[in-house]
C-alpha cells in the first residue's frame, strides 16, 4: 500500500513528545508499505524555513511544513495553528499518489485535509481518534462558547461519517464513538504501544543519571515525564511530596516536562515548601529518546490529570512507557487502566482528593523492595503480552488493509 499519514505533531525519538505515528509508521514501512507523513516543524530552530521540506526517518518519507507551536499558546493561538496546518496539508496531502489517507487526532482539525485528499485521490480515509474531542477541552472548560462547541460536534461527525474506519486509543474512547451513532462494528481499538526494545536500557544508565544529580543519588525516585498542562494537573504530585516531605523527607519527586502549567507547578511547590527540597523539576522536557534512562533511574512512574471522568479513557504515552521500562505506575484517576493496575498488580491507584492517605500508601510502597520488584515484573508482563509494539502494528495493518479491500 502507498500511505499517505497525516498527523500535525509527528515526533521523531530525538524529540519531546509522543512517537506513537513514529513507531507504527516505521513498522508499517518494515511490513512493506510505502509511507508519507504529513506533519508540521513546530521547534523554533527551523521556523525561518517558509515552505515544505522533506527528511527520511526510518524509511517514513516525512513532510514538513514549518508552523511554529506550544502548549503554552492561548486557545486561540492553538486554534489558529490547527486551521493554518489544515489548509496547507490539503494541498500537500492531496498530491501525494496513495491507497488510503489515515489520519491521527488530535487536533480534530486533522479531518478535514484527510477528507479532501482522500475524495480528491478516490480513496478511503481511516480515522484515529486519540482523545475524545471536543468532551475533553468542554470538561475543564477550555471550551465554553456554544457556537465553538457546536462548531467542534459537527467537525467530530464530520470526521466519523467519512471514514471508512475508525481507529480508537482505548475501550473508552470506542464506546464515545459508537454514542456518536458511529457502527460498532467499524471500530476497532489499538491502544498506545509499549516498545520494549526501547525501554530495555538496564540499571547502568539509571544508575549514570543518578550520580550526576547531588540531590538524587541512591535515594527513592516517584518520577513523571510529560506535558504539563490544565488537563494534566501535575501540581497533584508538588501537593504529594508536601506530605511525603514529613513522612520520608529522603524520597525524591522529579517531573520532567513543558505545558501552559509549568509556572503554575512552580508556583505550587513553592507554594508547599518542597521546591528544590524533595520536588524537583527539569522544565521543557528531554527528547523521547532520553526517557528510558530516566524511567530507570526512577522506583516508581505516575500518570496524572485532573479529577473528571471525561479523563478515565485516556491513552497516555506515559503509561505505556512505564510497562515498557517495567516500573511501576501511579495514577489518580479511574477506568480501564486503574483495572489493569488493580487486576495484575502493576501499580497503584491513587485517590484524586484525598492527598494525605495517597501520600502514606506512595511513601510505604515506594520502599517496599519487594513490592517494587513484583510489581515492575508485573508490568513488564502487561507490556509484553497486551501493548508490545509490533503486534499493535500488525493490528493497524490489518485495519488499513481491509479499509482498501472494502474501497
Amino acid at each position: 500500500m502507498k500511505i499517505v499519514y497525516l498527523h500535525q505533531y509527528f515526533n521523531t525519538p530525538q524529540m519531546a513528545g509522543s512517537t506513537r505515528s513514529y513507531e507504527m509508521g516505521r513498522r508499517l514501512v518494515g511490513l512493506g508499505h510505502e509511507v508519507h507523513m504529513v506533519t508540521s516543524y513546530w521547534q523554533k530552530e527551523r521556523l525561518d524555513i517558509k515552505k515544505w521540506f522533506q527528511s527520511t526517518e526510518e524509511g517514513i518519507r516525512v513532510h514538513w511544513l514549518p508552523l511554529y507551536y506550544s502548549n503554552k499558546m492561548s486557545y486561540q493561538e492553538r486554534i489558529k495553528a490547527f486551521f493554518k496546518f489544515a489548509w496547507k496539508a490539503s494541498a500537500k496531502a492531496s498530491s501525494l499518489e496513495s491507497d488510503l489517507i489515515f489520519a491521527t487526532s488530535t487536533p480534530l482539525t486533522i479531518a478535514l485535509p484527510a477528507v479532501y485528499a482522500a475524495k480528491k485521490q478516490r480513496v478511503p480515509m481511516v480515522f484515529e481518534v486519540r482523545d475524545l474531542w471536543p468532551d475533553l477541552p468542554v470538561a475543564i472548560g477550555a471550551l465554553r462558547n456554544p457556537a465553538a462547541i457546536y462548531a467542534a460536534r459537527k467537525l467530530e461527525l464530520f470526521a466519523y461519517n467519512n471514514a471508512e474506519h475508525i481507529v480508537a486509543l482505548s475501550p473508552g474512547m470506542k464506546e464515545g464513538i459508537v454514542k456518536r451513532g458511529y457502527p460498532a462494528e467499524k471500530v476497532t481499538v489499538i491502544p498506545n504501544n509499549c516498545d520494549l526494545k526501547m525501554f530495555d536500557v538496564g540499571p547502568q544508565e539509571g544508575k549514570n543519571l543518578r550520580v550526576q544529580h547531588s540531590w538524587l543519588k541512591d535515594r527513592p525516585l516517584v518520577i513523571y515525564t510529560g506535558t504539563i498542562g490544565i488537563i494534566n494537573g501535575v501540581d497533584y504530585l508538588a501537593k504529594l511530596a508536601s506530605v511525603v516531605l514529613d513522612l520520608d523527607p529522603d524520597i525524591r519527586f522529579l517531573v520532567i516536562g513543558s505545558g501552559k502549567d509549568e509556572k503554575k507547578l512552580v508556583e505550587e511547590a513553592e507554594k508547599q515548601g518542597v521546591l528544590n527540597r524533595n520536588f524537583f523539576i527539569i522544565p521543557g522536557g528531554v527528547p523521547k529518546n532520553e526517557v528510558p534512562a530516566w524511567l530507570s533511574a526512577s522506583d516508581l512512574a505516575t500518570s496524572l490529570f485532573v479529577d473528571i471522568e471525561e479523563m478515565w479513557a485516556n491513552s497516555a504515552n506515559k503509561f505505556f512507557d512505564a510497562l515498557a521500562a517495567g516500573r511501576p505506575i501511579a495514577i489518580n484517576y479511574g477506568g480501564w487502566q486503574a483495572e489493569m493496575l488493580e487486576a495484575t498488580g502493576a501499580g497503584l491507584v491513587l485517590d484524586p482528593n484525598d492527598i494525605k492517605s495517597s501520600a502514606i500508601t506512595l511513601a510505604e510502597k515506594v520502599r517496599d523492595q519487594e513490592w517494587l520488584s513484583r510489581a515492575g515484573n508485573a508490568a513488564r508482563k502487561l507490556g509484553a503480552e497486551r501493548f508490545e509494539s509490533n503486534k499493535l502494528a500488525g493490528e493497524l495493518e490489518k485495519v488499513l488493509l481491509r479499509a482498501v479491500e472494502s474501497n
